[in-house]
């Protein structure tokens, strides 16, 4: 089985910035990104990931997991990326360690998650066709669901019950969520194949048991949700506090 590893990798915003106005895609940095971590260092190589900033800051750092070692992504960018997007991320500026072949079941972690906690429609709904994507807080509410869910183990109501809940799905079997709260929440627009969505832009943070080692493992390979090829859905993890 080949080693998830988690990789780390700074980055100048207005570089970036400048990076992705040339390439028509500053409207959306999520896409700019993907399409920058793609030519670089190969397609979905970086996926799922995450740009941190601090606030006023003019650098940021991308986390990812990757299945690829330090010395294929360096090979790969030096060899293969455009010099435009080597002034953006430096490969040899790249910090990486593999995570655990194994995971211990029962153990308890702290999470930090971005999601967009969207849905596709099986048949049409509130003037939406099948197949669009929709807001999960929406989709329940009209399903007269928005009033909580008796999985949800904070207790919430409305909007963070109807995210928390898609959350607790989307884990599924890998992880018992003991409590999560929301610590950011806006709507966002992206740009998906030439086409806008408006949608929600959540982030997670909160505690877990792991039920299901192998199944955990794929989780934070694959991500959680949709859109993880976009900056969405990597599961950072922290030591619990119980």
């Amino acid at each position: 089985m080949t080693a998830l590893h988690m990789v780390s990798l700074p980055i100048e915003l207005k570089t970036f910035r400048r990076w992705s106005a040339q390439r028509n895609l500053a409207a959306d940095e999520g896409a700019a990104l993907h399409h920058l971590l793609g030519e670089t260092f190969g397609k979905s190589t970086f996926q799922p990931f995450r740009l941190m900033v601090a606030p006023r800051s003019a650098s940021a750092t991308i986390y990812a997991y990757t299945q690829s070692d330090r010395s294929v992504l360096v090979q790969t960018a030096h060899e293969l990326a455009t010099p435009d997007a080597l002034a953006v991320c430096d490969p040899d500026r790249i910090a990486t360690k593999e995570m655990p072949a194994t995971w211990a079941k029962g153990r308890r972690l702290a999470f930090d998650v971005r999601v967009r906690p969207v849905r596709r429609l099986l048949r049409p709904a509130g003037g939406f066709s099948k197949g669009a994507e929709v807001d999960a807080y929406w989709l329940d509410a009209i399903r007269g669901q928005s009033e909580g869910d008796a999985s949800n183990p904070s207790g919430s109501s409305g909007r963070e019950a109807a995210y928390l809940t898609w959350l607790i799905k989307r884990i599924g079997e890998a992880a018992n969520i003991s409590s999560a709260h929301i610590v950011r929440l806006e709507q966002s627009v992206v740009l998906r194949n030439q086409r806008t969505q408006n949608g929600p832009d959540v982030t997670f943070h909160g505690e877990l048991e792991i039920k299901e080692p192998e199944l955990f493992a794929a989780c934070l390979s694959k991500g959680v949700g949709r859109h993880v090829a976009y900056g969405y859905g990597m599961m950072l993890l922290r030591p619990s506090r119980r």
